[in-house]
């Protein structure tokens, strides 16, 4: 996958959030102007990849309670270079969970979220923004799960307690897709 695929996917990507349909407008030009948006030593930016993982009922999802920003998040990361987006968010989703991938079904191949959010000024670099492109994936909520040592903690939350957790816009969106698929 080159750049071209990530413009592909964002081309066909469809959203009824107001706020994402911003977010892809401004994914889709930086990714267009930087040739290295993959690599994690890009600023002002770059693009990662993550996963919104449900169970097969679709009413609980999988929050992370990342270690360094000491937040609940989905599983997902830097892509490193890498352009498959996709695979990138596959495997930080096996690593974060420390599950084999077998474990991880995705539910389709198209985008299913895309956010863009600030990432404080650190010791590893700058103030800087991610460019975070999420693919809905499912998992067994009966499996344990080990994780690794990126994260303090690792928890299915019921979807309507999600906002306990990361009350951010873009999780709430996350949470609303998910109802409609529920619904539909």
């Amino acid at each position: 996958m080159h750049r071209r695929e990530l413009l592909n996917l964002l081309d066909r990507h469809r959203t009824r959030f107001m706020d994402e349909a911003a977010h892809v407008t401004r994914t889709r030009a930086f990714v267009a102007a930087h040739q290295d948006c993959f690599h994690c030593d890009l600023w002002p930016g770059h693009v990662t990849g993550s996963a919104w993982v449900v169970n097969p009922g679709r009413d609980s999802v999988l929050l992370l309670h990342h270690r360094k920003h000491n937040q609940w998040f989905q599983p997902g990361g830097h892509a490193d270079g890498d352009a498959d987006i996709l695979r990138v968010a596959l495997r930080e989703t096996s690593e974060e969970t420390g599950l084999d991938p077998s474990h991880i079904r995705l539910v389709e191949d198209a985008i299913f979220d895309v956010d863009i959010h600030r990432i404080a000024a650190s010791p590893r670099g700058p103030q800087h923004d991610h460019y975070d492109i999420r693919f809905l994936v499912e998992m067994d909520d009966d499996l344990a799960i080990p994780g690794n040592d990126e994260s303090h903690e690792i928890l299915w939350v019921a979807l309507r307690d999600v906002a306990r957790f990361n009350n951010n816009l873009s999780t709430h969106r996350m949470v609303e897709k998910t109802r409609r698929m529920r619904g539909a």
